[in-house]
């Protein structure tokens, strides 16, 4: 076997070149922290904490009160200390700390801030990202032909995109009806995505949801796709801040207990992938859980302008309590809250929790190398 062919290109986003082209999905509440992010750049990926709740997850953590600002800064920081590259994901629907979320990294040399749930189309002017790339997530060829046109108003062109298909796990971008159509498999929402990033300066196209294997990988990078977004897989790594409780039932799942919830579902409005056994969705089938926020990372602006409103504080009969279940599941505050579990369609064909050191090995091919030797 000619083990040269197989080896993976380099990811060049905004003039830097990353050894692979892995990046670690931004996995929210808690789970992407500087742990992750950090041990995934020092690899030669590029580390991704998630903004969610940041704020609440790392004051318990340090004993020390943080702004998402603050947060946002000291866990970007933190992930770039030992080298490599880190950024971080935040989504549009988290839309009270939004803007605070992307300043902090900003200001703390975020190498990129991905952000998706939602059309980020202000994303560029929230502040001057000088050698931070700004990457949309889009789920459709007409969702990124509109944040170029928007950006492009701003003076401001994508440095690259993550292309996310309905295998991701969290939150989808799709409709239910639109999740199983052979349209919205990820190898044919590519080839036009990648037309339109070719038509607005050919920048990178990050192919995500349901890649699992190098042999994944491989394949999209050989259809022409510059990198690949993996979340699910560095979920159940020694590094990743979910629960021991969390990672656990990631191994033991099949197949059957992968499901989209919808109704009940998260009150962003949006289909969202859980483990369909876990705690806090057993109970929102039951409507078992009293209907209340008393986080409010998902609130929306009322008529005055206020973040007031969220479909879970209004009602258990339709949402669950996305802000307490994560939060509970990256082990904030598991006495007073049942967690939520979200993975990706392919969780159930992970067996064992390993080191990220070990899991980059085999995504990039080098242990199978290294095991020929």
């Amino acid at each position: 076997m000619d083990l040269a062919k197989q080896t993976l290109p380099k990811l060049v986003i905004k003039g830097k070149t990353m050894p692979y082209p892995i990046v670690q999905g931004g996995m929210g509440v808690g789970v992407s922290l500087a742990p992750l992010a950090g041990a995934v750049a020092r690899e030669g990926g590029l580390g991704i904490v998630s903004s969610a709740c940041i704020d609440r997850v790392i004051s318990k953590r340090d004993g020390k009160r943080y702004n998402s600002y603050e947060a946002a800064y000291a866990e970007v920081a933190l992930s770039k200390t030992s080298g490599g590259y880190a950024g971080i994901n935040v989504m549009g629907a988290l839309a009270r700390d939004y803007n605070d979320s992307v300043k902090g990294a900003l200001d703390a040399g975020a190498d990129a801030v991905i952000s998706g749930a939602g059309l980020p189309v202000s994303l560029p002017s929230i502040q001057n990202p000088k050698d931070t790339a700004l990457i949309p997530i889009v789920s459709s060829v007409r969702a990124l032909e509109i944040i170029c046109k928007k950006w492009e108003k701003l003076g401001y062109r994508p440095d690259a995109v993550v292309l996310e298909g309905p295998l991701a796990g969290g939150h989808l971008g799709f409709r239910m009806d639109q999740i199983d159509l052979e349209e919205n498999r990820l190898e044919n929402l590519f080839p036009p995505v990648k037309d339109v990033a070719r038509k607005y300066g050919d920048f990178p196209v990050i192919v995500a949801g349901g890649i699992y294997s190098y042999e994944d990988i491989v394949s999209f990078i050989k259809m022409g796709a510059d990198g690949v977004q993996m979340g699910t897989r560095f979920l159940a790594t020694d590094e990743s801040s979910a629960t021991a409780e969390y990672k656990q039932a990631v191994i033991d799942s099949t197949e059957d207990d992968i499901f989209v919830a919808n109704d009940p579902g998260s009150p962003c409005g949006l289909p969202f992938r859980v483990l369909k056994h876990c705690p806090m969705y057993a109970s929102a089938l039951k409507r078992l859980r009293p209907p209340k926020c008393d986080k409010g990372y998902v609130l929306l602006k009322d008529k005055e302008g206020k973040f007031t409103v969220c479909h879970a504080k209004e009602s258990n009969a339709h949402h669950f309590c996305i802000c307490n279940g994560l939060l509970s599941s990256a082990g904030y505050n598991p006495d007073k809250e049942e967690p939520l579990y979200t993975v990706g369609q392919n969780a159930y064909r992970i067996n064992k929790i390993v080191s990220v050191k070990d899991l980059m090995e085999e995504l990039t091919g080098r242990l199978a190398v290294n095991s020929a030797k």
